[in-house]
């Protein structure tokens, strides 16, 4: 992997784990619906211009797949993730997004897609009790709604894994670009009346409107281009690296810029869910030649 690769990589895991800092400071002032439906509306604007420019056709007569897949992929995801920002940590949500990998590991499995072994269930067992130990020692109270919020992340992290083989299958038959914007586009439509009507309540202060712009323009349509570009010259592995960095820079920018407090609970589970994470895709950076399960 060349240099530049490796340093765009890192630039990718910094900036998704910043999402969740974003998340943090523009769902209070616009709220979670108007917060979604806008950074899917940016987005898709965003994946319109890249696909004019590479003069790529829209993939519509996928129309029904590409709702199932924007549903799971974009619109659940988007929602919950924003309404968990109201009640937790960026940090928590970070650590809690890392479950995505055992939720997919598990729908694989299931979809026939990939094999469950023993070092997967271990890992998809550490991984959730990792979550436990997040929501319990954490420097949050686990209170009623910090629950809610936690099982809110892991609900999102369930959709992104229940819709990996799905997107696996249509990749065999539409550009990846093609359906990132196919997808946000019908996920568009879903969240729009959500937020219309709540639209009314929304504050746009100038933090929360600039985090929603990087939201959506950034993290969820040219940082989407642009690892889909580095893909092409990196091995699987180094593809796969964001999955393991996102938490650290989640719980990083949270602690240093929102003042987010940190606790022996929060490491403890973050170890965990990264062990697990580890042991479901088979990465172990101490191997020379290191190797990780496909992808379901």
């Amino acid at each position: 992997m060349q240099t530049r690769h490796f340093f765009q990589l890192l630039f990718l895991s910094a900036l998704w784990g910043a999402s969740f800092l974003f998340l943090r400071i523009a769902s209070p002032a616009l709220g979670p619906w108007v917060l979604a439906g806008l950074r899917v509306v940016l987005a898709t604007l965003t994946l319109a211009v890249v696909m004019r420019a590479l003069r790529h056709d829209w993939p519509w007569r996928h129309w029904r797949e590409l709702s199932f897949l924007g549903f799971l992929t974009v619109a659940a995801p988007f929602v919950l993730f924003s309404w968990a920002a109201l009640h937790l940590p960026a940090g928590y949500s970070a650590l809690l997004n890392t479950t995505a990998v055992l939720f997919g590991t598990l729908s694989a499995a299931w979809f026939k897609e990939d094999t469950l072994t023993a070092r997967k269930l271990l890992g998809c067992l550490a991984g959730f009790a990792g979550v436990g130990l997040i929501v319990r020692l954490g420097p949050v109270q686990p209170t009623t709604t910090t629950v809610l919020a936690a099982l809110a992340c892991v609900a999102a992290a369930a959709c992104y894994g229940l819709a990996s083989p799905f997107m696996k299958r249509a990749t065999t038959h539409m550009q990846p670009l093609a359906i990132a914007a196919g997808l946000h586009a019908m996920a568009m439509l879903m969240l729009l009346p959500g937020a219309a009507l709540a639209l009314p309540q929304a504050r746009f202060t100038l933090p929360a409107t600039l985090s929603m712009v990087v939201l959506g323009v950034v993290t969820s349509g040219l940082a989407y281009w642009v690892h889909l570009r580095i893909m092409r010259h990196v091995s699987p592995v180094a593809a796969m690296s964001p999955v393991f960095l996102i938490p650290v820079f989640g719980v990083t920018w949270g602690h240093l810029f929102l003042g987010e407090a940190l606790s022996p609970g929060i490491f403890a589970g973050g170890a965990l869910v990264l062990l697990a994470t580890a042991l479901v895709t088979g990465f172990n950076p101490l191997r020379r030649n290191p190797v990780v399960d496909p992808a379901p």
